[in-house]
């Protein structure tokens, strides 16, 4: 037998605090707790026992390799502590290219999201070539909402998820790469 290639499934990227990385086997079981949580899947499209968790974890790592992007796993550099998953997603039927988040309950409210969303929406708009994005959110859901504000996302109103999630109720909040590169500038003074 005779190797041609061996490759990784995607980048590592860095910002001040975090890794962010294509999902690893040693990261299933914080992902499954997380899709456990009640709380924090109130807005992801609810709780996924440990299986079905398993399933969208290996959709994850698969999309890497078919399609080249997917989620990136969020890893705290101090403590190498699995904080959530991050990044750029545009699963079959989805409305628009998106950028979309989910972290653990402990990571929840320490800037870690913008923080990372900052670093994938240049990924996005960078390196996969995107003209757009957005972020689905949900009309409750006021924390993402003040994330997507932040990073300068604007709601253009709702949108429709492809089944299983078609009985969702969520904005499309977005902007398209000429607004980023203003938008961003806050972020690098």
């Amino acid at each position: 037998m005779t190797i041609i290639k061996t490759s990784t499934l995607g980048p590592t990227l860095e910002t001040e605090r975090l890794y962010l990385r294509p999902p690893v086997k040693e990261d299933f079981d914080a992902f499954a707790e997380m899709h456990a949580d009640e709380d924090v899947m109130k807005f992801l499209g609810g709780v996924q026992p440990k299986a079905v968790a398993w399933r969208t974890f290996n959709a994850l790592a698969g999309s890497w390799h078919m399609w080249g992007f997917s989620m990136f796993c969020l890893v705290e550099k101090e403590t190498g502590e699995w904080l959530g998953r991050i990044g750029p997603i545009h699963p079959y039927g989805w409305p628009e290219y998106e950028v979309g988040w989910g972290l653990n309950k402990a990571a929840q409210g320490k800037g870690y999201a913008r923080e990372a969303a900052v670093a994938t929406m240049d990924y996005a708009f960078d390196v996969l070539g995107w003209e757009k994005l957005i972020h689905c959110i949900a009309p409750e859901n006021i924390p993402s909402q003040n994330i997507a504000k932040r990073l300068g996302s604007t709601n253009l109103g709702k949108t429709q998820l492809p089944a299983p999630y078609a009985h969702l109720d969520v904005d499309a909040w977005g902007q398209n790469r000429d607004e980023w590169r203003e938008n961003r500038k806050q972020f690098f003074k």
